[in-house]
């Protein structure tokens, strides 16, 4: 069971993921770290907010094959700025191994704006920075 801070999600590896080398291909990564991001801030509820992606890291540790039939994208909050919030984030295969892991920033954004704005206390309470 992931923690408050944690969330799991299941994703099942797709024809269209692969490569000609008949591993998920690197852009395809994104997009499952993109599900994960979604799943972690989905649970936020009445205290989501309107964020942009800022910056990514990621070092690919394993291959995943068709083969492997499904991953396991895990994301997790790691430290709450003033404006920002870092996410750990990892890519599980099925048999375990890590075939990802990295950093994701995202900082709160102001829509009529059109710039970055700071956390309110209720955002960073959601993110359990209190």
């Amino acid at each position: 069971m992931p923690e408050p801070r944690e969330s799991r999600i299941r994703v099942g590896i797709r024809w269209r993921d692969l490569d000609l080398l008949g591993h998920v291909n690197q852009s395809v990564y994104h997009e499952l770290l993109e599900e994960g991001r979604g799943a972690l801030f989905g649970r936020l509820d009445d205290h989501a907010f309107p964020f942009v992606l800022v910056r990514v890291e990621i070092d690919y540790r394993n291959e995943v094959r068709r083969d492997h039939g499904w991953i396991e994208v895990v994301t997790r909050i790691g430290t709450v700025g003033t404006k920002s919030v870092t996410l750990e984030e990892r890519i599980e295969r099925s048999d375990g191994e890590v075939a990802t892991e990295g950093r994701a920033v995202l900082v709160a954004w102001d829509p009529s704006e059109r710039a970055s704005r700071a956390l309110t206390e209720r955002e960073r309470e959601a993110l359990g920075a209190a």
